[in-house]
């Protein structure tokens, strides 16, 4: 199924920071901003066994307990599946992300791909959800950020199994879509140049932002476009430095990149416009990009959000941000 067929508009919510990421986050926060994300019309859910140790999805469930199961589109992960055996989490092997949920619950998570892990992370999802269904699922993480050189042995297991499992599923009605969660670009390539399994789409974070879009111009979207495979943006303020935040890719942002992002700034400022807005509506415009979903712990964040999304920016930004080199000449600019 064609993922803008299935999405109920073009801001969905992403649990991550739920997850307890980069801080703890107190129930009654993260209950507030949930439900301020349902009030204000969200009603396209990401979430993922990995955010927390199943912290996110245990929260996100519980907000939507409260509301029919027809009344919103649901997305989480395969790809690690959580065990009752604890562990440290300031002490787990996450590649390039190290430290990231080590606010999160202390559950062990292990990297499956399988087919019977694939099977059993759903089943374990839908638990911690609460519901009986889910609408769409992405096979998570497979690639090198989080398995270094491995990644291409982890991303055949996935194909031969987590992927096959996922057509089977959407073929039976079980599920409605599939596709990979991703923050790098080389495994939707492969993806995309696959005869069989086929996805519907692709969950990529953090590679269609103003702050890095060029290498998903040029090997994915035109892919994608081409075979009907539509794009959730993840991270469209690249993991916060675009919001205000401190982090990139999930870590201190550099130097470099918080010096870009003052660039950026300097010429939202000139023409009355906030950098949220830049971001959120970049990140949409290209045809093949459906959804974004930003991450939020605080309440007023979701209100910001939707103010960005309808905020109008003059093409005149734009120009003088294509012209400051800031922003790729392949990239599709927003119409006013």
């Amino acid at each position: 199924m064609r993922l803008r067929t299935l999405l109920p508009g073009r801001l969905g919510f992403g649990t991550a920071p739920l997850g307890n990421m980069f801080r703890a986050i107190p129930e009654e926060e993260a209950r507030a901003t949930l439900r301020a994300a349902w009030d204000q019309g969200i009603r396209y859910y990401d979430s993922a066994p990995f955010y927390g140790a199943g912290l996110a999805e245990i929260r996100l469930g519980e907000m939507l307990a409260e509301h029919p199961r027809d009344s919103y589109v649901l997305s989480t992960k395969v790809g690690r599946v959580i065990l009752d055996e604890v562990e440290d989490p300031a002490a787990r092997d996450l590649g390039e992300k190290g430290g990231l949920f080590e606010h999160g619950r202390p559950n062990k998570i292990v990297d499956d791909y399988s087919a019977d892990a694939t099977y059993r992370s759903i089943e374990d999802s839908l638990k911690r959800l609460g519901t009986d269904r889910l609408d769409i699922v992405w096979v998570h993480d497979i690639a090198q950020d989080f398995h270094g050189d491995r990644w291409l042995a982890q991303f055949e297991t996935a194909r031969t199994g987590a992927f096959r499992v996922l057509s089977k599923l959407r073929e039976e009605g079980v599920i409605k879509a599939w596709g990979l969660g991703v923050n790098r670009v080389e495994p939707v390539e492969l993806t995309l140049d696959l005869d069989e399994p086929r996805p519907d789409g692709f969950l990529l974070a953090g590679r269609y932002t103003l702050l890095d879009h060029a290498r998903a111009l040029q090997c994915v979207l035109p892919t994608a476009t081409e075979q009907g495979v539509d794009l959730v943006v993840g991270g469209p303020y690249s993991s916060g430095v675009l919001a205000g935040g401190a982090h990139f890719e999930y870590q201190e942002a550099p130097r470099e990149i918080v010096e870009r992002v003052g660039r950026i700034r300097e010429l939202t400022e000139r023409h009355g416009i906030s950098v949220k807005a830049a971001a959120l509506q970049f990140a949409l415009a290209h045809p093949a990009s459906v959804a974004a979903i930003p991450g939020a712990t605080r309440p007023s964040r979701i209100a910001e959000d939707l103010g960005a999304l309808d905020e109008r920016v003059p093409a005149a930004f734009w120009a003088e941000l294509r012209e400051s080199g800031l922003l790729s000449p392949e990239a599709q600019l927003p119409t006013a």
